[in-house]
């Protein structure tokens, strides 16, 4: 089985990733040797590969699935916003440069050739390549240059396959409005729709399915149900965003609070403590909730100076202060570490020059221009834990009394690392619950269940399951194997003759 296929969607967050991850293993189960590609992430969730390239999370985790190795070809462009108008530009896996919003149009030239020429590499090398679009190929003032969505799909010959998310509503117009409003040669590629999280009873659903078929003349290949517990991890923090509950434990829950920076990074770090029974987790900022909690979690972030700033302008940084006071448990991840410290001096994120930190932990913080890309473990009171590491800050350790803590600080109830994805580690995650646990005053206690690891495999091949059962695989592998398909009828939008 040879062939490609690209996965757009209606709208951000439609299920594109999660669809991409599904068809990856799916495919993978079969003995296919399938690779994961998106030409462009916009995202702040990323992760280190085997080789010390960064490449996003979403791209990362596709790769898990179709069991092959992360590679920097997989993400060849990463985009990671540090203001509305700014972003840091990873090029097949290392720092390129910045890119303001005004030299989008010339300075996007480079990173389409790069992402060709990987998408290229990992044809002649893998059997099949599942692409990822990016937002909508709706957004048709995007359309010029675009090398992401339609424009790599003409380029590269793909057929697309559009996914939309019902539960938001109005999905049948947005999927065959999406069609309506590409260019006649555009129109030619997108060859088939699948909809995504749907509840309820499939055959209410049917006459529309129908009517949108009647109207582009392509097929709805499936209708995937709504899965419960797929939680996979994200592009942005929007996966953060929906958690609304926790799995009980047999005894107290341990409530934790991560502030919601306005450049949150790499928030996949909580997704293990939320999926730990007895463990809720509140993504928030008000600094109430940050009082009331039992734990509180400063994550990582794309602009530590910036979000510091914005921590002491909500009140939380008095919070913190008096939390820290009070040995009530704060944990900072990265960009949260750095602001624990004394002083930050950064000539190369937000140029602020020095600034002063929070100073909860004796170290101090200087930014360099080289980035640290790095795949560290270690172990802590005999727990073996394995992370990742992204970050132009680098802390040096000040006098004043304080425990190690992995690469970084204890002090009281204030610990701080530069380590991403330490939580995953099972029993490392469980020992630490437990002494913070103590350190609030909850009696929490780790439950027997599956390592997190083994459940996200076992979500990755639950969406393999429903893709076998609720899709028509058949025309699925065509699609892959036979490309676009020839004659798909060009829909006019109005009177528009185009």
């Amino acid at each position: 089985m040879r062939g490609g296929l690209l996965i757009a969607g209606t709208t951000s967050d439609a299920g594109k990733s999660t669809v991409a991850a599904g068809v990856c293993r799916w495919l993978a189960r079969q003995g296919v040797r399938v690779a994961p590609f998106k030409a462009q992430n916009m995202s702040n969730n990323s992760m280190v590969c085997s080789d010390g390239s960064e490449i996003g999370r979403a791209q990362w985790l596709q790769a898990v699935a179709a069991r092959v190795e992360p590679e920097s070809a997989m993400n060849p462009v990463l985009l990671k916003p540090g203001s509305d108008r700014r972003s840091h530009v990873v090029l097949r896996g290392k720092p390129w440069g910045d890119l303001v919003a005004g030299d989008w149009a010339h300075g996007r030239r480079p990173l389409a050739e790069a992402a060709y020429s990987a998408l290229a590499e990992l044809r002649e090398r893998f059997d099949v390549v599942v692409c990822e679009g990016a937002g909508s190929p709706a957004e048709i003032n995007l359309r010029e240059g675009d090398y992401v969505n339609l424009g790599l799909a003409r380029q590269a010959g793909l057929p697309v396959l559009l996914v939309g998310d019902i539960d938001r509503g109005g999905l049948l117009a947005a999927m065959a409005g999406t069609v309506a409003v590409l260019d006649k040669d555009d129109q030619a590629h997108l060859a088939a729709f699948l909809v995504n999280k749907f509840r309820g009873d499939a055959a209410l659903l049917e006459p529309g399915l129908e009517t949108l078929t009647g109207m582009t003349g392509r097929p709805v290949l499936g209708v995937l149900p709504w899965l419960d517990d797929v939680w996979l991890d994200s592009e942005d923090a929007l996966a953060i965003a929906r958690w609304d509950g926790h799995r009980r434990g047999a005894g107290p829950t341990l409530r934790v609070a991560a502030v919601r920076f306005p450049r949150i990074s790499n928030a996949t770090d909580l997704d293990p403590l939320a999926a730990e029974p007895g463990v809720a987790v509140t993504v928030t900022a008000d600094p109430d909730v940050v009082a009331a909690a039992d734990v509180v979690v400063l994550p990582g972030t794309r602009s530590t100076v910036d979000d510091l700033n914005w921590l002491r302008a909500r009140g939380i940084a008095d919070v913190v202060r008096a939390r820290a006071e009070a040995g009530r448990p704060v944990l900072g991840i990265c960009g949260g570490y750095q602001m624990l410290g004394g002083s930050i001096h950064d000539d190369v994120e937000s140029r602020s020059g020095s600034v002063a930190g929070l100073d909860l932990l004796p170290f101090s913080v200087r930014f360099h221009e080289h980035k640290s890309l790095a795949r560290p473990s270690g172990d802590w009171r005999g727990h073996a834990v394995t992370g990742y590491e992204i970050h132009h800050g680098v802390a040096q350790r000040s006098p004043g009394e304080a425990e190690p803590f992995l690469d970084g600080l204890r002090r009281g109830a204030v610990w701080a690392t530069m380590w991403h994805g330490i939580f995953e580690s099972d029993d490392f995650r469980r020992a630490w619950l437990t002494e913070v646990a103590a350190q609030a005053g909850v009696a929490w206690e780790p439950a027997a269940t599956p390592g997190f690891a083994a459940r996200r495999e076992a979500m990755l091949d639950g969406l393999a399951d429903a893709i076998e059962t609720t899709v028509d695989t058949d025309a699925l592998r065509g699609l892959i194997t036979d490309g676009v398909p020839a004659g798909l009828p060009w829909v006019r939008l109005g009177q528009d003759s185009r």
